[in-house]
């Protein structure tokens, strides 16, 4: 009470003054100061804010003492490596059930018919092989018949499968082929989803194989008592397609795989926690660790998967269907969004109207703010984000390098978080990840906190570690156990101190964050003795507005290089036009002036780039069919398969350089 005397007592000159001011001004001057008051506090109430990233931007990573100059994330305990993130999710068997527990059996797995809505099975059905093993720790090796013939015959044989779980039946013939002619004697059962007939299973029978349908396996699940894996055990063993030899079977562990996600996790927890409200569209291959990586991070929370109908071009349908809120995609199809995007804007006002949208946007996303509720967003982006579903949070990209200006504009556009990751099936997905807040293009982010990086020297390609530049090096708890069977080749890549040499080259930015510039493997010299790094020309010439699709070929035989270029065919025929070119796609695609508009413009784009005269393409040759897993020539996981490409292309290759003699 004596309190309260003494303040109303006190005398504070100032408030006075100013209230005396006020009650002298008219009333019409103070309803504008009130209404412009009242707009000021809404305006600040409800403006936009930036992320705030969960580490300084400009300190993104820091050397670790006694490691040789390697670098750790600035998130997580500085002590030690991540190795999980939830206690109670430590193996894929857990992870799982935790996924259970928190959606409380909510939908879990989806599919759809054409023009059908998607149909989704809960958590608690246990007919996905992958998750049935898991509960009896058994290894799941994923096999794709893309990988061909041969390299099924050895995976089965190297891995010593004895159990196949396939859908069709005409991969069930192709199994039974290979064992009736003793090539995998191991094979002893089949499990197949698609109906059959009494004749495949005398066919079975008749050379020692058990053939059997999926519901007959999962009417006796309930009569075996689980056996979970620890961290330890062996959960997969993912075979790497390659680009020669052999497939390499790559050996993770349960603590592998939930090392690796969790180190996502870690990064991202501040800003974009996944839940069980989520969904991930899934269209990339399953032998992909990168796409199982960020699906077991749904898994972990809740959330739902929903796979789209296997078509490529019914991708945006479904995604309108399923309006996911995750999306794992590779740098091709961002291109191809771009390029789309890009092309339906078919008049000089239209391109300079979005671009001019876009680099306000842009701005908008430099200093931190995402959002889809702008100007910009209401009257230029609001379509395509609507063509994604409309509810998009995440997209994550990685497994190649991705142009600096498509992530930029898309950033920009589709008004959701848009990461980039750096890895290899090595290291379980990845081992860099974009920092929550840094949305600038041209790196692959800081070193995730499961896992150190450090570069080391490639002399003959003038990299040092000492210029901050040299082959990317990873260690830690998502590294994996080795090839299967192949001590020579585990030795290549894995040394004696658990270092895994990537074989990319990398160089350290002054924030922190990695840059790969270049690729140790695919080196070749010209006649005249310069090195040639063709994945790196390559990864400029892609950025050429018609160019889908190039290999960049040369030997120690020639002087020069040369390319083979696969044409855009929604773009192409409307950036020829420009050119003063007409025609069809496939007639374009034989036209001697688009070939040199197109030389032309990679040339141009070299130029940019600081290529030298010697990396740059002499001659070219337009292709018409785009390279894929089923003429084979990417790998199940859309990498050039270059020694394939090279044998495909040798008669046009032979070809170009003849014609660059004449």
């Amino acid at each position: 009470m004596q309190a309260q005397e003494m303040m109303s007592g006190l005398r504070i000159p100032e408030l006075e003054d100013l209230g005396h001011f006020f009650r002298s001004l008219p009333t019409s001057t103070l309803v504008g100061i009130g209404a412009l008051t009242a707009v000021l506090a809404y305006w600040l109430a409800t403006r936009p804010r930036p992320i705030k990233p969960p580490c300084s931007l400009l300190h993104q990573s820091e050397e670790v003492p006694h490691e040789d100059g390697a670098r750790r994330s600035m998130m997580g305990d500085g002590s030690k490596l991540l190795s999980h993130y939830h206690d109670d999710a430590r193996t894929m068997y857990e992870v799982f059930q935790r996924g259970l527990h928190v959606s409380g059996d909510g939908p879990c797995l989806g599919s759809r018919l054409p023009n059908q809505p998607y149909k989704w099975i809960s958590y608690k059905e246990w007919i996905i092989s992958e998750l049935a093993c898991y509960t009896y720790s058994m290894v799941v090796v994923p096999l794709y018949d893309t990988l061909g013939p041969d390299a099924i015959r050895f995976i089965i044989n190297t891995a010593d499968i004895s159990t196949v779980i396939c859908d069709k039946v005409d991969k069930a013939q192709v199994l039974l082929d290979n064992v009736e002619r003793k090539e995998t004697s191991g094979l002893r059962r089949i499990i197949l989803m698609d109906d059959f007939d009494a004749d495949l299973v005398e066919r079975g029978e008749s050379c020692g194989v058990h053939v059997q349908a999926i519901q007959e396996v999962e009417v006796r699940r309930t009569t075996f008592k689980s056996v979970p894996p620890a961290p330890d055990d062996l959960s997969i063993v993912c075979f790497t397609s390659g680009t020669t030899g052999n497939p390499k079977g790559v050996m993770l562990s349960h603590g592998n795989v939930v090392a690796d996600f969790s180190g996502f996790l870690k990064v991202t927890d501040k800003v974009i926690f996944p839940n069980k409200d989520d969904c991930l569209i899934s269209f990339l291959p399953l032998a992909h660790m990168f796409e199982r990586l960020i699906e077991s991070v749904v898994y972990c929370h809740g959330g739902r998967i929903g796979f789209y109908q296997g078509d490529i071009r019914l991708l945006p349908d479904d995604m309108k269907a399923l309006r996911p809120t995750i999306f794992p995609v590779v740098p091709r199809l961002l291109n191809r969004m771009y390029d789309k995007i890009f092309s339906q804007a078919n008049t000089p006002v239209k391109r300079w109207l979005l671009n001019f949208a876009a680099k306000r946007k842009g701005a908008e996303v430099s200093s931190g703010v995402i959002r889809s509720d702008s100007v910009w967003d209401k009257i230029f982006f609001s379509k395509i984000q609507a063509s994604l579903g409309g509810r998009l949070r995440m997209i994550i990209t990685g497994a190649a390098p991705t142009s600096p200006s498509v992530l930029g504009f898309l950033r920009a556009a589709l008004g959701c978080q848009v990461y980039e990751a750096y890895g290899q099936t090595e290291c379980t997905a990845g081992c860099t990840f974009t920092t929550p807040g840094d949305w600038t293009p041209g790196h692959v982010g800081a070193p995730l906190p499961c896992n150190l990086i450090k570069l080391v020297d490639v002399p003959e390609k003038n990299y040092f570690a000492s210029k901050e530049e040299g082959e990317v090096c990873v260690k830690g708890s998502n590294v994996f156990k080795g090839y299967l069977k192949d001590p020579e080749r585990t030795a290549e890549t894995l040394d004696a101190d658990g270092w895994l040499h990537t074989g990319d080259i990398g160089k350290w930015l002054p924030n922190g964050t990695l840059k790969i510039i270049d690729r140790k493997k695919h080196i070749f010299k010209l006649a005249q003795g310069e090195y040639i790094s063709p994945e790196k020309i390559e990864n400029i010439y892609i950025r050429s507005e018609p160019v889908t699709q190039l290999y960049v070929h040369g030997d120690s035989l020639q002087s020069c290089l040369v390319g083979i270029v696969v044409p855009d065919p929604e773009v192409m025929p409307e950036w020829a036009k420009k050119k003063g070119i007409f025609g069809t796609y496939k007639d374009l695609c034989k036209n001697t002036e688009l070939k040199k508009a197109v030389l032309e413009d990679l040339v141009r784009l070299g130029k940019a780039s600081g290529l030298h005269s010697f990396e740059q393409v002499k001659n070219i040759y337009i292709h018409s069919e785009m390279f894929s897993i089923t003429n084979g020539l990417l790998t199940p996981t859309l990498k050039a398969k270059r020694p394939e490409l090279k044998e495909f292309f040798k008669e046009k290759i032979d070809r170009l350089y003849d014609g660059i003699s004449m």
